[in-house]
């Protein structure tokens, strides 16, 4: 089978598109996989996972069986037949490309035309191209015909969402039955060789249960059937969770590096800790990851009587970085001067329709986006800081049940259930039943706390929302029905505020060649770069800390960690550009300025103490 089950970046793609939401990117690989492009699904929503194949099953006239709810485990087996499922049809679509002509038009094609230069694949595409019709062009076109392979097809776990079932009896499922362990264990058991990515930190219990799955093992000297792909803060965290994994014999494929800030979805400010100066150290210090994890590794397999599998002592985690890029240029500096393998793009991508499952409603509201629509909000019921849009269908239905004095949500999944403030079980403080009774303690609508009760969404049902509309709208053209699927339910939309900055509906093939620079820049000159957006980003995130430091001591002490983390990455970024050479499109400048505004801000704030 071509879906790679080692790391393709180097053979296809320069980037990825990460998981965006529970819903935006759900099917995202059953649309781009047959291209050569890796793309990552959530599986918080089992049940959504499950509505969308049904959807597809029927688009194609595919057999669909659902599974009983009754199961104990059915959500390893809604998890399981999904990416059966997918891994099914992305080899079935790479097969029909294969038996296309390389000719104008056609899919096979466009599979060589998106790839990047620096691609082998591409680079004998072209000289194929460049030879006349006889025996030699068609040796070439067959061996690249063999050679093409589909993106990976991969899943992320956050780490955190790990509810434990609760029974109608008010008794809670074993901990083995929990939403991550039976999520992992589920694409575990699939016949997909793709990546596990897991976000927001180490959940031992959760790395533990690798032990019992033999896919995330090399043996005999050949790479994982599965591999482990970490998103990571910083090098500190890269290095925790890659000893953590290698006591237990298992090897990190990938550190995936995230802003903690400029980044969609979920945003975890990480006291000052900002994109530059932790490239940096990747940069300085990556060559030493074998070194470092593979004596773990051995002395594992040594422990359980059995011989390290060869190949442990060569291996080397691929690095890549996403949050908030935005052009050819950001996507040069991340591999050429940081030596990242690939970058990430998200929120542009949901302006793609080819790429991403969003109803049209949201997708038009995106496209208009400003700046100010897009803010960092206390809509999760996590307690979490999460990426929001203010326009969005589900801000307006929160308004329209506020004002009719009926707020806060039915809960219809409960993956966020947390809190057990009024009750013996965890419920969610999105939910109509936490609002009632947490309004009624602090005095109602018109409490000065109000508002803090009232602004929790209900991501984990309204975030798949908009997937289901598009697709049931996909499904219904392609029986000649054509026309808009207002989506019956409020529409949570989770993008990083970069997405400001395109403006239209694009199709896959103008995302990718902006990405590689092959056409003029989706995005204005002005535009500031990556580095300075995030630099600001927590200059505000710092501005909220003093204030809540001055009633606060342990918070009032943050603040300052924070500002000298800031100063200190200040002056990184000046050395770095003392050197530094601007990429095509990339607008550096942005950056020095920045540096002196967001200084200036820093030193004019006084000392926090509570």
């Amino acid at each position: 089978m071509s879906i790679s089950k080692t790391l393709v970046y180097p053979r296809t793609h320069r980037f990825h598109i990460p998981v965006m939401g529970t819903g935006h990117s759900i099917d995202t690989p059953l649309r781009v996989a047959r291209f050569g492009i890796s793309s990552v699904v959530s599986l918080v929503d089992d049940i959504l996972l499950e509505q969308v194949q049904r959807l597809w099953a029927q688009r194609l006239g595919l057999p669909f069986q659902a599974v009983p709810a009754t199961l104990p485990d059915a959500r390893v087996h809604r998890v399981r037949n999904y990416f059966d499922f997918a891994y099914d049809l992305v080899c079935a679509q790479l097969h029909e490309m294969r038996l296309q002509e390389f000719a104008p038009g056609t899919d096979k094609t466009r599979y060589f035309e998106m790839l990047p230069e620096t691609s082998p694949l591409k680079q004998d595409y072209l000289r194929m191209l460049a030879l006349p019709e006889g025996t030699l062009r068609q040796e070439l076109s067959n061996s690249l015909t063999s050679r093409m392979e589909a993106g990976s097809i991969d899943a992320n776990i956050m780490t955190k969402l790990d509810r434990k079932p609760v029974a109608k009896d008010g008794t809670v499922a074993d901990a083995s039955l929990s939403d991550a362990k039976t999520a992992l264990r589920g694409f575990a058991a699939s016949k997909n060789p793709g990546n596990m990515v897991f976000s927001a930190g180490i959940n031992p219990t959760l790395y533990g249960q690798m032990e019992e799955c033999p896919d995330f093992y090399r043996t005999a000297g050949t790479e994982p059937a599965k591999g482990i792909v970490i998103k990571v803060s910083d090098f500190r965290s890269a290095m925790v969770q890659g000893r953590f994994l290698a006591k237990k014999g298992l090897e990190v494929r990938e550190f995936r590096i995230e802003s903690g800030l400029n980044c969609g979805g979920h945003a975890f400010a990480s006291e000052g800790d900002i994109l530059g100066p932790i490239l940096g150290d990747f940069r300085k210090s990556r060559a030493g990851f074998p070194q470092e994890f593979a004596p773990h590794i051995e002395n594992y397999f040594r422990k359980k009587g059995l011989e390290t599998p060869a190949g442990t002592r060569e291996h080397e985690a691929a690095v890549t970085v996403q949050g908030g890029l935005g052009n050819h240029g950001e996507h040069l500096r991340m591999m050429e001067d940081f030596g990242a393998e690939a970058t990430g793009w998200g929120s542009p991508f949901m302006l793609v329709p080819e790429a991403t499952p969003l109803d049209d409603r949201t997708r038009e509201l995106l496209r208009t986006a400003t700046l100010d629509d897009l803010y960092l909000s206390d809509a999760s019921p996590l307690g979490v800081p999460f990426n929001n849009l203010r326009t969005s269908t589900a801000a307006a239905e929160m308004r329209r049940l506020i004002e009719a004095g009926r707020p806060g949500s039915a809960c219809p999944k409960g993956f966020l259930v947390t809190n057990t403030e009024f009750t013996d079980t965890p419920i969610c403080t999105a939910s109509a039943k936490y609002q009632k009774q947490k309004l009624e303690a602090i005095g109602g609508l018109g409490s000065p706390e109000a508002a803090k009760v009232l602004v929790k969404e209900c991501i984990c049902h309204q975030l798949g929302n908009g997937a289901l509309a598009f697709l049931t709208q996909e499904n219904n053209a392609l029986r000649g029905e054509h026309g808009t699927v207002v989506s019956r339910t409020p529409v949570s939309v989770c993008p990083g505020p970069n997405i400001a900055w395109f403006d239209r509906i694009y199709t896959l093939s103008e995302m990718v060649d902006h990405i590689y620079g092959r056409i003029k820049s989706l995005v204005p000159a002005h535009r500031p770069h990556c580095f300075a957006a995030e630099l600001a980003m927590n200059v505000q995130d710092f501005e909220k800390l003093v204030a809540k430091g001055k009633a606060d001591v342990a918070v009032a002490a943050k603040a300052e960690r924070t500002r000298k983390a800031l100063l200190e990455s200040i002056q990184w970024y000046r050395d770095f550009l003392a050197s530094a050479v601007p990429y095509p499109d990339e607008n550096l400048e942005s950056l020095a300025t920045e540096l002196d505004l967001q200084e200036a801000l820093l030193l004019a704030a006084e000392p926090v103490t509570a």
